[in-house]
């Protein structure tokens, strides 16, 4: 292949961009290498992964998100601290600044797809200004063939400019950092920050609000994998919950990490790849994970590196607890190569409980299920946003509020009609602290983890007996093959039973008091499911 091959001076124009030196069009991930290593953008390690900093920013920048209120969707965005309004004509004043910026610099291109359903994806463009943004991108979404690529055309594009900031009173905006979506222009642009995870979420967001509110689709923040016998497992959690570490299961095949789409035919993947938390990264506990650390292809943000030897060190932490992986899905060994699978047999809601007052696994009912989905209670895990040092809890609405762009009450009717017609499993899973609270207590065993979630989708717990513990109303399994009969009922494992049922009762007030806002959206049974 020849420079001039992926190289063109110009075809950016119907999106405003007429004055780029170089424009690189889709370049493999070789040619990308090549020119990170080249810009000094980072460093390839001694088993061939490439090694980047994100800066400033190592998480998500969450409040400096905003959508442009245009009539087109204004009536139908939940407008709030998530969803925060932004004025089309600073918008326009931001945007015109940006070309400006781009006048005479080299840019990348990804031609690419969100979506693995052919139904349903959605034709993407990632215009970035550094070509590890664009390996980013590679990476993350569903890649098109050559043929494709021929008759590519968008419907919503990315401009990513890291080194471009706003001005603040002049645009409108809170730092010198955004990130704003413009659903009438179908544009996204983002400026101030280098941390890719913001491309990834972006165009999450936006499916967020195509899928449901125009084709009745469930759009989900969940992985999800396959059995031998074609049985589908949901895992909703936010990050830091395990949703990639525990659907990469080594007897289940892989459909894809973070984000999914439930139709008429079943799930599918809006991604192509991988974006797996690697911080104290176990050979042993996540043997499929760890292994992508060390192949070509793989970026990994934040991990301390040798500039002499170029080993990485997972444990090091001195830059973020947020060290991530991004790699393409086939990178995995066990994966569905389409990236669709069936209805779930069972749907998994993944919790981080920084109390250590949950079980490690129990059943719900439908209405607990809905209960459960729209309170999202987990603890926002160090570093995956900015400002984040240590675990918080917090009520993340359909486990991903963030991203979420209609009313949360939308998503789960879609979800309670699912469940109601496949007649689909559910259970909580608590990957968060047992023993004791944040500072007191551990993390519940990786192995644990597994070993429930394993039982729970081969039937195991569900021809057993259960107990109801007083505080949640949850059915907690009495046994299960390879876990301690102790360690399934969390008050057991506290050294101090007082202390447990004090946390326990506090915390169930928080349930009741964040649930206040939904009850007016479901039934009398879901609001009283707690």
């Amino acid at each position: 292949m020849k420079l001039n091959d992926i190289t063109r001076g110009t075809g950016l124009e119907q999106h405003g961009i007429t004055n780029a030196n170089l424009i690189y069009w889709t370049p493999p991930t070789a040619v990308l290498y090549e020119l990170i290593v080249k810009q000094g953008e980072g460093l390839v390690s001694h088993l061939g992964a490439i090694a980047v900093k994100t800066g400033h920013y190592t998480g998500r920048a969450a409040n400096e998100k905003f959508i442009v209120d245009d009539p087109s969707c204004h009536d139908h965005i939940n407008w709030g601290k998530v969803n925060r309004p932004f004025d089309p004509v600073k918008f326009d004043g931001l945007y015109q600044r940006m070309l400006a910026y781009m006048h005479g610099k080299d840019l990348f291109v990804q031609d690419c797809f969100a979506g693995a359903s052919p139904e349903h994806r959605l034709p993407v463009r990632v215009i970035t200004e550094k070509a590890w943004h664009s390996l980013f991108a590679r990476n993350m979404f569903v890649r098109a063939t050559a043929e494709e690529l021929e008759h590519h055309q968008p419907a919503f594009t990315v401009i990513d400019l890291p080194a471009f900031h706003a001005i603040p009173s002049l645009d409108g905006t809170n730092t010198e950092t955004f990130i704003i979506i413009h659903f009438a222009k179908r544009l996204i642009i983002i400026g101030g920050t280098s941390y890719a995870g913001e491309i990834k979420k972006s165009i999450f967001t936006i499916l967020n609000y195509l899928l449901p509110h125009g084709k009745q689709v469930l759009s989900m923040h969940c992985s999800a994998n396959a059995g031998e016998k074609g049985d589908v497992a949901v895992f909703f959690g936010l990050s830091g919950t395990g949703k990639t570490t525990l659907s990469a299961d080594p007897k289940r095949a892989l459909i894809g990490d973070d984000e999914h789409g439930w139709d008429d035919k079943g799930v599918f993947n809006f991604e192509g790849g991988c974006y797996a938390k690697i911080i104290k990264l176990s050979r042993e506990s996540e043997p499929e994970i760890y292994e992508t650390t060390r192949k070509f292809g793989t970026i990994l943000e934040n991990v301390a590196i040798d500039t002499m030897s170029r080993r990485i060190d997972l444990d090091d932490d001195s830059f973020t607890e947020n060290t991530r992986a991004s790699y393409p899905i086939t990178h995995l060994p066990n994966i569905v190569p389409s990236g669709r699978g069936g209805h779930p047999n069972n749907v998994i809601m993944l919790t981080c409980d920084a109390f250590g007052v949950l079980p490690p696994i129990a059943r719900l009912t439908p209405a607990q299920a809905m209960y459960h989905f729209l309170s999202g209670y987990t603890a926002k895990v160090a570093g995956t946003e900015a400002g984040i040092t240590e675990p918080q809890a917090t009520f993340s609405a359909c486990f991903g509020a963030p991203f979420m762009v209609l009313h949360p009450s939308v998503y789960a009717e879609l979800l309670k009609e699912k469940i109601a017609r496949h007649r689909v499993d559910c259970w909580l899973v608590n990957t968060g602290w047992s023993g004791g609270g944040y500072g007191v207590g551990s993390r519940m065993p990786i192995a644990h983890s597994r070993a429930l979630i394993n039982a729970a989708i081969d039937g195991t717990l569900a021809a057993g007996e259960f107990d109801k513990e007083p505080f949640f109303g949850l059915m907690i399994p009495k046994a299960c093959p390879d876990v301690p009969a102790e360690v399934l009922n969390p008050r057991n494992v506290w050294k101090d039973k007082a202390g447990y049922d004090e946390t326990a009762r506090a915390l169930g007030e928080r349930f009741r008091k964040n649930f206040e806002q939904y009850k007016g959206y479901v039934s009398e049974e879901v609001a009283a499911a707690f």
